[in-house]
């Protein structure tokens, strides 16, 4: 669904059948507000990368220094391989291999 912001989010819920106005993130909870869409990195990940076997996870955080608003931090885990801690946007390097022509023959 669209988010406030304008990207497809598959987080993202909006019920605004008959005049309902009812908005929420499915991966932020109760801690989001409609302003964290437009800093949010969740769609650009939806979009580098479609692996099914990756959860993300979700939590809103806030620089040291005041004058920068609130951020979204996504940590990402692959339920196939158990591991955690790399880039969502590229994925574990495990579930998709390269294809062979981006291999580097010897």
């Amino acid at each position: 669904m669209k988010t406030p912001a304008g990207p497809e989010c598959k987080y993202f819920y909006g019920d605004y059948y008959r005049g309902r106005d009812h908005e929420e993130c499915r991966l932020l909870g109760a801690a989001w507000t409609r302003d964290l869409c437009r800093t949010c990195p969740v769609p650009s990940i939806g979009q580098a990368n479609a692996c099914e076997s990756m959860q993300l996870r979700g939590e809103v955080t806030r620089p040291l220094t005041a004058a920068f608003k609130h951020r979204v931090m996504v940590t990402a885990f692959c339920e196939k391989t158990r591991r955690s801690g790399f880039d969502p946007h590229i994925g574990c390097g495990e579930c998709h291999p390269l294809p062979p022509v981006f291999e580097v023959k010897k």
